[in-house]
């Protein structure tokens, strides 16, 4: 199999995040530069469909791209460490915090850095109110977070799971645009320290 990857952007970091979470050693990277629009060029689109990385393509031929369909299929082909759900009421928990994850603070903290980071005009024209209005929407949705966290030590289970990674994955790009999560939020600081600390955050810069 190989993995269509760009360095920086936080939804192949995800998949990237997720591997090595497993140990997944035996997938081909591929780097593809969105700066450079590889991702737009025919021989891509004619596998991928959308201008969109991550893509993974299967040993038949098969290309899938979207970074949870990814995830999903990996899971399925190795199973263990489980990162989706043991059980039914399990992978809907987990299935839950990461739709809430995705929606309430991946989102909207992409949005900021696509629309407030200079080196992303090249990409798309920005409009800086639309930064800063979701700097606000992803801040305002870490309140749930954080709750969440000071009863549980990660968000959706008794470990880290597929949840973790989405919302780590962009609030670590976020970065970009000097965005950190405010102090009064503790649970939050405490389980970005704890994620900062695995062993795959180092290993998928």
């Amino acid at each position: 199999m190989k993995l269509y990857d760009t360095q920086l952007a936080p939804n192949p970091r995800r998949v990237r995040l997720f591997m090595h979470e497993k140990g997944i050693n035996d997938v081909e990277i591929v780097s593809v530069s969105l700066l450079e629009g590889a991702h737009k060029q025919p021989d891509y689109l004619q596998k991928a469909g959308l201008a969109n990385v991550p893509m993974l393509e299967m040993d038949d031929g098969t290309c899938i791209t979207e970074s949870l369909a990814i995830c999903r299929y990996l899971e399925s082909v190795y199973p263990e460490p489980n990162l989706m759900g043991r059980d039914a009421k399990e992978t809907a928990i987990i299935e839950m915090w990461t739709r809430r994850a995705e929606m309430l603070v991946a989102t909207p903290l992409m949005m900021a850095v696509r629309h407030g980071h200079p080196a992303l005009a090249a990409l798309e024209k920005q409009n800086p109110a639309i930064g800063e209005y979701n700097v606000e929407a992803g801040t305002k949705a870490l309140k749930v977070f954080d709750r969440r966290l000071a009863e549980s030590e990660w968000i959706a289970a008794d470990r880290l799971t597929i949840a973790d990674i989405v919302a780590f994955a962009s609030i670590d790009f976020a970065r970009m645009i000097k965005f950190r999560p405010p102090a009064e939020m503790t649970h939050v600081g405490r389980w970005l320290e704890a994620m900062n600390a695995r062993e795959s955050v180092s290993l998928a810069k």
